[in-house]
């Protein structure tokens, strides 16, 4: 339950290890997008990353990182139940979805000063951190989580045709045609996918423990690459996009 972005040298051996490398895939992914997006956005290439498949390619990898990251509540909270300390839980997911979100504000402030038409004013890390601090009451509460999940899924496809027009509801997904943005991921339907992330945790691994047989590929690479990855997944979201626009003005392949 930490946000610290201290990063982590040594693999957590007691994580599971296909938890942590799904994390890894998504990041790896996430960059490999957004070096795209710079290219279009700040080289003038050609590029179309908001339709075919570019644009499922994102989806992919936004669902992939915000159900693991449902998932990973799920396991914590039934990994703590099976151990008997349930009982302070609530203020740690709410200190720890907190944290997260001031980070995203921190975000929003540094693009704010960077381009202000399209600053992040409600992006992937606001997501998460209000995310985690609505989790709690759903984490013993699959089915309900499923079903809320879907039907927030649901709701967001009836968002475009009734033509709703709140820019400031726009954070939570009342909005038609939000506002554009550099990254934009409202509760509807983002925190559904987080709900689903929920209920397969805890499908899953009940316990905090598989309910399935897999082999141990953990200490393999490159699975021990992605699992290190997946554990400073925090940190790397934070630096990726100015060493990926560094090294794009470096090669001239982008000018600022």
């Amino acid at each position: 339950m930490r946000a610290s972005i201290r990063p982590v040298r040594h693999l957590r051996s007691e994580r599971l290890w296909e938890i942590d490398a799904l994390r890894g895939i998504a990041i790896i992914m996430m960059v490999i997008y957004h070096l795209l997006w710079d290219l279009r956005g700040l080289g003038g290439y050609d590029i179309n990353v908001n339709t075919g498949f570019w644009h499922y390619w994102q989806l992919v990898t936004a669902s992939t990182f915000i159900g693991v990251m449902g998932l990973s509540l799920t396991l914590s909270f039934n990994y703590a139940r099976s151990h008997g300390r349930t009982d302070n839980l609530w203020p740690k997911y709410l200190l720890r979805g907190f944290e997260i979100f001031s980070w995203g504000i921190l975000v929003g402030i540094v693009t704010f000063l960077f381009q202000p038409n399209l600053y992040v004013r409600f992006g992937i890390l606001h997501l998460i951190g209000v995310s985690i601090m609505l989790s709690y009451p759903f984490l013993n509460r699959r089915w309900l989580a499923l079903g809320l999940g879907l039907a927030l899924i649901l709701l967001a496809e009836l968002v475009g045709p009734l033509g709703l027009n709140f820019n400031w509801l726009d954070w939570l997904g009342l909005d038609a045609t939000p506002r554009p943005a550099f990254d934009h991921f409202p509760l509807i339907p983002w925190f559904g996918v987080a709900l689903i992330g929920i209920f397969l945790g805890d499908a899953l691994y009940p316990d905090g423990k598989r309910r399935f047989g897999m082999p141990d590929l953990g200490q393999r690479w490159p699975v021990r690459g992605l699992r290190l990855m997946g554990q400073n997944s925090l940190l790397i979201y934070l630096i990726h996009q100015p060493i990926l626009i560094l090294l794009l003005t470096i090669t001239g392949l982008i000018q600022l």
